[in-house]
């Protein structure tokens, strides 16, 4: 597999997450087709989790903590958006994605998910609401999963060309005992370990897989799934991709299918929380359980997921790009010409902390969201920055 090529030699570019030191400058690393420096677009960020661009040029950034915030001609607004939900900010709660419909222009919609409080406990939920004069408004809460706790929130959306909204919902860290057929995440009466599908206004639509079975929740679009970090459309196939956590290795990359069943916690390739090399269980799984298409052993906490088809590194047209957390990189797994199997993988943008999200932006650049935290709480992260790769001939 090949991991990365060759880093300028005496540049010191061993880079923290710090936005100070992410310098705009000749560093430059060395890759398959494309050399690259990357450079600070926006510094002094809390956490930040997720990014979004609306018509006009403006970057939306949702900072973990529970902000909103806006990055405009290249400067970081000072002041956060109002309007936002309450979020749980706690260990792995807080403020999570941030999607503009696709006919923003006309409507003004941008939904949020994030951690929503819950009585004693919390759940993944997503509002939707207006963004104008850079406030959002008429905030309506359109959906709230069935799957209560303080961790695997999920909580990545895409919207596909048909509008149809996705959200990711991780199995709450249910643990992965005894008869594994029984986990929740294998459950199909709560929202643990799924990916949800509606129509933009949250309702339900009538083609989803488990619609009028009496044991399923008709949201569900899929399951069997751990911790669902990433989740994608391909630009060009219209396929939904999903990257998840496994435990102490075995993070996955699955191409999903209406009411597949994507097999945790039978298929895995990691190990229990606090064993050394003993494995969770078979990685063959069972019949009508899906495989991965692609799989990381050790862990690279796979985070935020996309597809680049821009014009800015063509060598890397429709490679599949992930970010990661504790891996602190990002992985470039080069596809086949069907776009549907995984060639070879390489290693771009490493040692600069942990990748939350990665996106293509409208400009044909690869932009990353520094989160160089490990969920423990408010008061123990750096302020951290938005970066950008940019191509070196």
């Amino acid at each position: 597999m090949l991991r990365y090529l060759l880093k300028l030699a005496g540049t010191g570019l061993l880079m923290t997450a710090a936005a100070s030191t992410i310098a705009q400058s000749d560093d430059i690393y060395y890759a398959a087709h494309h050399n690259y420096r990357v450079v600070t677009v926006a510094d002094g960020l809390l956490q930040p989790w997720s990014m979004a661009w609306l018509p006009g040029g403006d970057m939306l950034v949702t900072e973990k903590p529970g902000r909103l915030r806006i990055v405009r001609d290249g400067q970081l607004l000072p002041e956060a958006v109002p309007g936002v939900p309450e979020v749980l900010y706690t260990g792995q709660g807080g403020m999570f994605d941030v999607l503009p419909h696709p006919n923003f222009s006309e409507n003004r919609w941008v939904y949020l998910s994030f951690a929503k409080p819950v009585g004693d406990s919390s759940s993944t939920a997503i509002v939707r609401g207006r963004f104008e004069n850079d406030q959002l408004t008429n905030v309506v809460e359109i959906f709230t999963a069935q799957a209560l706790g303080f961790g695997h929130y999920g909580g990545k959306m895409v919207i596909d060309d048909d509008g149809y909204l996705f959200l990711t919902a991780g199995e709450r860290q249910a643990p992965a005992r005894g008869d594994l057929t029984a986990h929740p995440a294998q459950d199909l009466t709560n929202h643990q370990g799924v990916i949800i599908r509606l129509h933009d206004d949250g309702s339900v639509p009538d083609d989803n897989p488990f619609v009028g079975q009496d044991d399923a929740l008709p949201e569900i679009w899929s399951y069997g799934h751990r911790s669902p970090q990433g989740l994608v459309i391909h630009p060009e196939t219209g396929d939904l991709w999903e990257s998840e956590h496994g435990p102490q290795g075995g993070d996955e990359l699955n191409l999903i299918e209406p009411g597949n069943n994507y097999g945790w916690p039978v298929i895995g390739r990691g190990t229990n929380y606090g064993s050394i090399g003993s494995p969770i269980h078979a990685a063959i799984g069972q019949r009508g359980m899906e495989q991965p298409v692609h799989f990381w052993v050790p862990s690279i906490a796979a985070s935020g997921l996309m597809v680049y088809t821009g014009d800015k590194f063509p060598g890397w047209y429709g490679s599949i790009i992930s970010g990661a957390l504790a891996g602190e990189q990002l992985a470039r797994l080069h596809m086949s010409d069907d776009y549907r199997e995984v060639i070879v993988e390489e290693t771009l943008a490493y040692n600069m902390g942990r990748l939350r999200d990665v996106r293509q932006g409208p400009d044909g650049y690869i932009y990353i969201a520094i989160s160089d935290g490990n969920g423990a709480g408010a008061g123990d992260f750096e302020e951290t920055a938005i970066v950008r790769l940019e191509p070196v001939d």
